[in-house]
């Protein structure tokens, strides 16, 4: 088998010996419609994302707000699954190579599936890191195994009551980040204290050798360069699945995936330019 580029290395090893942070987009493969997700992804990345977040639509998804709960429920509505969500990595990888895409999402698919074939499935296509929200490091090793075995990076949560013990067990098994839970509750759901985020991403740091991305309450411009400043990525979705869906509830579905493409990407460069224009001094972590 050839040799995988590890894309989220890359990545980080640009953009953070310049002082930058990575932004990294969320959006629910499947909305608003099947045809549309690929040509957000593309148009996002144009417009800056370093990264992008996939995530699995599922019908219970206990970590995430109302806003992608019903993103999860209108790609559900349309037919997109786990399949479907593999399919579309696939069709972005014909034409971006260099984009990392993760999957983001729950165990249910993931083993109704079973796990050698995702893992299988997930590296064809192209997939370059694997969040599971509800598993947990200390059962997965052989998942973990699974993925780092095909290139894949396996990616884990951490909370603002996360243990030292669970940064160290999470710090043993992660690849690619690990993803900072800035709030106590699901996501979208109130503003970031940036103080109290700085001094836990610094002690995240003294377990964690890999980069830390902070993710909840990041809902503009102001907000994601506060966050840029003391953290190696920015991840927002709630805002930007929100601005798609006001940009195109109203429109006939033919219409949805055009506008999907530019809402998202017009709104996301907004966020770029933003944290460009406050690069912190360059890393040395």
């Amino acid at each position: 088998m050839t040799e995988r580029i590890d894309r989220i290395a890359r990545t980080f090893a640009r953009i953070l010996p310049e002082g930058g942070a990575a932004l990294i987009p969320y959006i629910a493969a499947g909305d608003p419609g099947p045809d549309a997700t690929v040509p957000l992804m593309h148009a996002l990345a144009d417009a800056g994302a370093d990264i992008i977040e996939l995530g699995i639509p599922f019908s219970d998804p206990m970590a995430d707000g109302p806003v992608i709960q019903r993103a999860a429920e209108r790609a559900i509505a349309g037919g997109t699954g786990l399949s479907g969500a593999l399919g579309m990595v696939a069709e972005f990888r014909t034409k971006n190579q260099d984009t990392p895409v993760v999957l983001m999402g729950y165990a249910n698919p993931i083993e109704r599936m079973g796990q050698e074939t995702f893992v299988e499935r997930a590296a064809q296509a192209g997939v370059d890191g694997v969040l599971v929200v509800d598993y947990p490091p200390e059962e997965v090793e052989t998942f973990a195994a699974a993925l780092n075995a095909v290139g894949i990076s396996p990616i884990f949560l951490l909370a603002p009551t996360s243990s030292e013990q669970r940064m160290r067990s999470i710090g043993a098994v992660a690849k690619g980040y690990v993803y900072y839970v800035s709030l106590k509750g699901v996501t979208g759901a109130a503003n970031i204290d940036t103080t109290e985020v700085g001094r836990r991403v610094a002690e995240i740091r003294q377990h964690v050798n890999i980069p830390v991305g902070v993710g909840f309450g990041i809902g503009d411009a102001q907000s994601a360069s506060r966050v840029a400043q003391i953290a190696d990525a920015v991840v927002i979705g709630s805002k930007l699945i929100d601005t798609i869906d006001q940009a195109v509830r109203h429109l006939p579905t033919q219409e949805k995936a055009e506008a999907a493409a530019t809402a998202g990407a017009t709104w996301l460069a907004s966020i770029r330019t933003a944290m460009d224009a406050s690069r912190r001094k360059p890393s040395t972590h």
